[in-house]
């Protein structure tokens, strides 16, 4: 594979950085260097199932082996600068000296706006000290990843899953799986403000190797989908754009979803068919937006379960299949594609050996997903990076993952 295709075998490689990071960051004199923590967690990509976890519908996501690591440990001196540091890379000035953040007791816990990166975290611990009624000891951590911010594939969920890990090690606490997702989830609504579904969260703890999970987000449940035959693999292309409607489109779009359901007088677009939904929004009064965001959910709800079985058998046609209508329903009827997803769509379409391809995530950029035949990977991914170029004068970047394993967090000394 080429440079901007190379396949993600980073994560030791990521975990030793991290630690380089928080030496040359932070230090070590003021932390236990005995007790010292490396949590992870996973980014993840949506095979089928978009904008339906807020619908409480089924979603079908892989852990991918991108992940956000986090190190550090409590603080072993008492500072009257600052309680809690994060170090983290200078996203402004790449390369440049590492940014330290410092903040004493009260402000850590303050749930502040505007919203910045760092309320993903702080969020986590807060809620956390308020679920277990605990008090967090003061801790200094780096935090380093490879999620691709932006692209689609949940690197806020990855931050806030990485640092609810590595609160349960450091406090000596277990939040259950499922909890740790809700709590997640609870974080991007409280103080992020973001009215998330809980597909990113659960992805990120319960992802599974050589799997993926088909999410029931009405009962919080999920069984796993053998993803192993080395014939056939999955490859993310990074659109590189994101259009700034994107945050106040998912907004717009839940509330017209909500909208339907109360006018249809169910709980949620799970408890309708797509066969009630057309015999029933006339007289339910659903305006035309409605019907076409309604339609949308409760027919890709329908091909999610119906993927699963697809997968299980083995049957990548099917599944191929039902991806290229999730793609084309996104675009005309929940309309939150845009030209560039578009053309990676059309572009994987084109190559031999690409059973389907659809875009992943919120949508107004980010990424699409396809399903490929291993052995035609370097040539799809050499037609859809010149044609990508040559349509919009943009690059795409390119990452093949298996699925792979949820959270994860482990204590070592430090040297």
């Amino acid at each position: 594979l080429p440079a901007r295709a190379k396949k993600s075998n980073e994560l030791d490689e990521l975990e030793k950085a991290n630690l380089d990071l928080f030496k040359s960051a932070i230090g070590t004199e003021t932390v236990d260097t005995k007790n010292f923590i490396i949590a992870k967690a996973p980014g993840r990509v949506n095979l089928i199932g978009e904008h339906v976890d807020y619908n409480m519908g089924f979603v079908m996501p892989i852990a991918i082996d991108r992940a956000t690591t986090i190190v550090g440990s409590k603080s072993s001196t008492v500072s009257e600068e600052a309680d809690f540091i994060i170090a983290v890379p200078n996203f402004e000035n790449p390369g440049g000296p590492p940014t330290v953040l410092k903040w004493k007791r009260a402000d850590f816990f303050e749930n502040s706006r505007p919203v910045q990166w760092h309320n993903y975290v702080r969020g986590v611990v807060a809620l956390i000290q308020e679920l277990k009624s605990i008090k967090i000891p003061n801790f200094h951590i780096s935090i380093l990843g490879n999620v691709p911010q932006g692209g689609g594939l949940s690197s806020s969920a990855s931050l806030e899953v990485a640092t609810a890990t590595f609160i349960e090690k450091l406090c000596g606490i277990e939040l259950g799986m499922v909890a740790k997702a809700e709590l997640c989830q609870k974080v991007e609504h409280t103080w992020c403000d973001v009215p998330c579904g809980i597909m990113d969260q659960f992805a990120s703890v319960f992802g599974k190797a050589g799997h993926a999970l088909l999410i029931d987000c009405k009962s919080i449940t999920h069984k796993a989908i053998p993803m192993t035959d080395p014939n056939f693999s999955i490859l993310i292309v990074n659109s590189n754009t994101k259009h700034a409607l994107v945050d106040g489109a998912y907004k717009k779009r839940k509330s017209a979803c909500d909208s339907a359901a109360d006018k249809l007088n169910v709980q949620s677009l799970r408890e309708i068919s797509a066969e009630e939904l057309e015999s029933k929004h006339k007289a339910a009064g659903l305006t035309p937006l409605e019907l076409r965001r309604a339609r949308h959910v409760v027919n890709e709800i329908e091909r999610t379960e119906e993927a699963s079985r697809a997968l299980r058998c083995n049957d990548y046609e099917l599944m191929g299949k039902l991806m290229i209508q999730s793609h084309e329903s996104l675009r005309d009827l929940y309309e939150v594609s845009c030209e560039e997803l578009d053309y990676l769509v059309k572009f994987a379409l084109e190559c031999k050996g690409v059973y389907g391809a659809r875009m992943t995530g919120a949508g107004f950029g980010g990424s699409i997903v396809a399903l490929v035949e291993t052995k035609g990977m370097q040539a799809a991914i050499n037609h859809i990076d010149s044609q990508y170029t040559k349509a919009t004068g943009k690059s795409a970047t390119f990452i093949s993952s298996p699925p792979s394993e949820g959270a994860s967090a482990k204590v070592v000394e430090m040297n």
